[in-house]
Order: structure tokens, then sequence, then C-alpha cells
């Protein structure tokens, strides 16, 4: 067979070059194509970065929605119609300065609120190492809402026209007052962009907002515990025939629990004295709901050595004698009452006094910063119910055991004070906000679906399991 001829051999060394050569050619024109494209947002939102502060918008409320409400609380003419008037102390009022909330115990131990919104005033404070106030709403993570809702709630429940008027909203200040907030708020483009899914609201007494919650549901809530729920739940509960408790307004997946303030004075692990007592509890024998668990509690343990219950309000008489029998004890027993959780636990921490938490499913503030395990001791209903169980459980820990936990107590007190804790970087202010913060990813996916809903769509609000 005859040579090929050389022109043909030259054209394909010729294409083989061209070829070779394409290669890089196609890659710098892709790369240039992309590189001049104009820019557009991207399909997916980016993770956020969590050393990045929260940015928080301040809803624009009026004075006598907050602090205004505090003027009010002092001007009144006469003490909370619940309570003895000798164990009022906040009537008659203190003089002169800026007037601070409540030292009455049926307020006082719900007020976050006050410390929260204290924090946002003070851009210089601890708190701001975690959080931001941004002027513009459209630059905002979230929408904090400056209601003073316990204070408001606790003027009806205390000082309101008629007895028993608090649920009814004809004469009733409170419900009033709610209505002017959520107007406010839902009708501004900040609550119109997110449903207000990115909305934060303090409803730390079980009665906050009460007559609106079902229209503040989407948002963010600020909570000591579920109980204030515990109708809407048991009404879900039996209703299905599973065991499941749906949810439809509060949940551990958008909602912070926070802590009660506690009532009595801190007491430092190197005041700690010997404490002869095993275990103590001070309150009323006789609750509702979850607190029939603390009646059948009281009948077993009342008569046992070395065990301390009694009865009692905390005004100043009520005050001394808890603050002796919580720092005289090894243990304090924090049953449920009208609601799972109260200031008791607290009290119990600022005490030194290793909380006995008897409960199937409190929930706790704080929990996956710090671990209640280490400085607490948590009984099932089933197991507390059971003759002698409980104190020869207490009795079979030993000192070592004990110190430790009350080593881990010292170590977490700090954690739960609130006041002045707007200038700690480790009080409750800063942990609050920690936690909202890691919450964040969760509120914007909530915000980007709502931001999707065609127009005219209805969406059910769902059970959260937990």
């Amino acid at each position: 067979m005859p040579p090929p001829p050389i022109s043909g051999e030259i054209r394909r060394a010729a294409m083989k070059r061209l070829a070779l050569l394409a290669v890089p050619a196609l890659l710098l024109l892709s790369l240039s194509f992309l590189l001049l494209r104009p820019t557009s947002p991207p399909l997916l939102p980016s993770i956020p970065d969590h050393r990045r502060r929260l940015s928080v918008y301040v809803a624009d409320l009026p004075r006598a929605l907050n602090h205004g409400l505090l003027d009010l609380y002092w001007s009144l003419p006469h003490p909370d119609s619940r309570i003895p008037a000798s164990s009022d102390p906040d009537h008659p009022p203190p003089r002169g300065g800026h007037p601070p909330y409540p030292a009455s115990p049926l307020i006082r131990q719900y007020s976050a609120e006050y410390w929260l919104l204290a924090s946002l005033l003070r851009p210089s404070a601890p708190a701001s190492a975690v959080m931001r106030v941004v002027a513009d709403w459209r630059e905002a993570d979230v929408v904090f809402v400056p209601f003073f809702a316990t204070l408001s709630a606790e003027m009806e429940l205390g000082w309101g026209a008629t007895k028993g008027a608090f649920r009814r909203k004809e004469g009733n200040a409170d419900y009033r007052r709610q209505r002017e907030v959520l107007d406010r708020v839902t009708a501004h483009p900040a609550w119109r962009r997110s449903g207000g899914r990115d909305h934060i609201f303090v409803l730390t007494d079980p009665m906050a907002m009460w007559h609106v919650r079902a229209e503040i549901a989407p948002a963010i809530l600020l909570v000591v515990d579920f109980g204030g729920w515990y109708k809407l739940d048991s009404k879900s509960a039996g209703s299905n025939s599973s065991n499941m408790i749906q949810h439809t307004q509060v949940s551990l997946l958008k909602d912070i629990i926070v802590p009660y303030t506690h009532l009595l004075p801190t007491l430092h692990l190197s005041e700690n004295m010997d404490r002869p007592t095993l275990l103590y509890f001070k309150g009323a024998k006789h609750r509702h709901r979850g607190g029939l668990v603390r009646e059948k509690l009281w009948d077993l343990m009342v008569n046992e050595p070395d065990v301390v219950m009694e009865e009692g309000f905390p005004n100043a008489t009520g005050r001394e004698q808890s603050i002796k029998g919580m720092r005289t004890s090894e243990f304090c027993l924090h049953p449920a009452g009208d609601t799972p959780s109260s200031c008791r636990l607290f009290d119990a921490v600022a005490s030194l006094c290793i909380p006995v938490i008897v409960s199937d499913d409190i929930e706790l503030p704080f929990e996956g910063m710090i671990d209640y395990t280490e400085f607490s001791i948590f009984v099932s209903v089933g197991n507390a119910m059971r003759p002698k169980w409980l104190m020869n459980y207490l009795r079979n820990i030993t000192k070592q055991q004990r110190d430790e936990f009350r080593r881990n107590l010292a170590r977490v007190q700090h954690i739960f004070e609130y006041e002045n804790s707007h200038h700690s970087e480790d009080g409750a202010v800063h942990y609050i906000w920690k936690k909202i913060h890691q919450k964040l990813p969760m509120i914007q996916e909530a915000v980007t679906r709502e931001m999707r809903k065609p127009e005219g769509a209805s969406i059910p609000l769902r059970c959260h399991c937990t």
C-alpha cells in the first residue's frame, strides 16, 4: 500500500494541535463569562456565621407600654388585692429616682422583660458582644417587642375593677394594652414580611398576652415553661388516641425557656455552713393540675425525720423562713405546682441547696448550654410516689457526691442572675441572647417559608414534636 499523502499527515497533526489549544481557550472563555456576568442572589441562602452578632430591631411602641407601666404601677392608690396589705412591699411606693421594677414576689419573679429591655437600651453593655441594636428593621435578624406584658397582666389581676374579670375583654385595661401592642406591631412591614416569625415577645407570666396568644403563636415566645398553655394542651391530648400533646402555639423548637428571677439572696460557696436537714420544701400544699403530685408528696414525707415541709406565703416572714430552710438543708424539693416550674428552683440554686426535681417533662432554661444533671437530682413522678423511695434514694447519696453537686451549683449561680446581668457577659440576659442567636438558622428558615407562601394560602399551625 502506498504511503499516505504528506498533506493528509500535516492536516491531521494540525487538527491535533488545534484540539489541544481549544481546551485552555474554552476554559478561559468560561471563566470570563462567569466574571463578567451580572451578579444575582444565590439560590440557597448562606449559612449564618455564629461569630456574627445577632441584629435586633426594637419595635416602636410608646413608653406607656413599658416603662410608663412602672409609673402607673407606683401610682396605684392601694395594695394588691390578692395579698394582705401588710405583705405588699411596694405600697406605699419608694420616693425619688426612676421607678424600679416591683419588689412584690408575685411580680418580681417574672422580671425578665425589664432586664432584657435594659440590655437593648445600653448599647455598650456586655450583652452587645452577642447582639447589636439596629435602627433599620430590614437589617434585623429579630424584632424585639418592648411590652411589659407581665406587669400589665399582674396589675389587672391585682388591681382590676372586678375580681375574676381578667378573662373578660370589657373593662379590662390589660386587654386594651394587648390589643394596642398587637395592632401596632402587625401593621408594621416587618411583621408582614415574616408573619411574626422573627418577632420576640416576653411572656414570663403564665397570664401574659392571654387574650391574643393565638395571634402571636408564630412568634418567638420567651416563657418560663409551657404551663400557661395547659388547658390548650390538655384539650389537644384529649382529642387524639395517642399520648402526643399537639402544641399549636408553643414549642421548644422556636421558643426560649428563660429563668425566673430568684427571690432569695445568693449564698456564696465560701459562706456555706452545716446543713442538718436532709430535705426542705416551703410552699402551698394544695395546688391545681400538675400540683396534685405536690399534695401526694407532702402526705408521704411530712412525718419523715430530717424533712421540713412548710406552708406559707413569700412575705417578709416567709422569706426569712425560706432563707434559713434552704441554707440549712442538703436538698430542696421541687415538685410541680399550678405550673411545671417556679422560682423555687432558682432560689435553691442561689442558696446552694441541691434541687430535687420531681417531674417527667419539665422545661428548663439554657439546656444544651448547661447540664442540669451536674447540680440537680431528677426523679420521675412514678418513683416519687412510691413510699420511702425518695428518702432512701437521697440518703444513699454520699457526702462526696453532695459536695460535688454543691460546687457545681456555685459554678452556675451567675447564669441565673438578672439584676445587673446586662453589665455581665455571663448572666441570664447574656445567655438568653445567646440562646436566641443559636436559633437564628431556624428563624430564618421559617421567615423564608413565610415569604414564598402564595397569596391567599392558609397554613394551619402544626405540632412541633420535641
